[in-house]
């Protein structure tokens, strides 16, 4: 039997991390564009330049192969009189390589993202979600919000 670990990424496993973004990119799109090595190159360089405001967190295998990632985006919200310090988070890019799909493994690394929104007493936590995940976001308590509205502003 294989021990997962969830815990935040290490910068010594950034390289790998991008190449779970890669792979996502693969698998959802056909192909990525560009050379792998050098998105790979960029990725880490993003990554370490966003530590502030973009939390990595993984699951490792015990042989140290991290087979899945999610990354929170915490964004400083406007204060207001009663609260002088807010935030929100935004869960992206959570991908689990395909051979660790449904066994749990997603939703024990949603699960530790939101608890670390909660350690950073973030107000809330959005998803933007493929159609096959949001089972897995129900069960970690995300709820579609009637308030919550979006504008695709570029074609990214």
């Amino acid at each position: 039997m294989v021990n997962l670990a969830v815990r935040p990424a290490r910068p010594g496993e950034l390289a790998a991390v991008a190449g779970l973004r890669w792979q996502w990119l693969v698998e959802n799109e056909g192909e990525a564009p560009g050379e792998r090595e050098e998105f790979v190159r960029h990725f880490v360089t993003w990554a370490r330049e966003n530590d502030g405001s973009h939390r990595c967190m993984v699951v490792v295998r015990d042989d140290g192969v991290v087979i899945g990632m999610a990354w929170l985006a915490v964004v400083q919200r406007v204060p207001t009189p009663g609260a002088r310090r807010r935030a929100s988070g935004d869960l992206q890019c959570v991908y689990v390589v395909p051979e660790a799909r449904d066994g749990g493994v997603g939703g024990a690394l949603i699960r530790a993202v939101l608890d670390g929104a909660r350690e950073l007493g973030l107000e809330r936590v959005t998803v933007h979600s493929s159609p096959r995940a949001i089972p897995a976001y129900a069960r970690c308590g995300f709820q579609e919000s009637p308030r919550l509205l979006h504008a695709r502003v570029a074609g990214a």
